[in-house]
């Protein structure tokens, strides 16, 4: 196996958990704005 091939795909794999993680942070905090805008007071 070639080392440099698998640093890349560690990479690829690294950036697409990453933007997992970012969109489930992003969908948790729309609805968190969400929740705090139709609260009633």
């Amino acid at each position: 196996m070639d080392f440099s091939l698998v640093l890349a795909c560690l990479g690829i794999m690294g950036k697409g958990m990453l933007g997992i993680l970012l969109a489930i942070v992003a969908l948790w905090a729309i609805v968190a704005g969400l929740n705090r805008l139709t609260r009633p007071k």
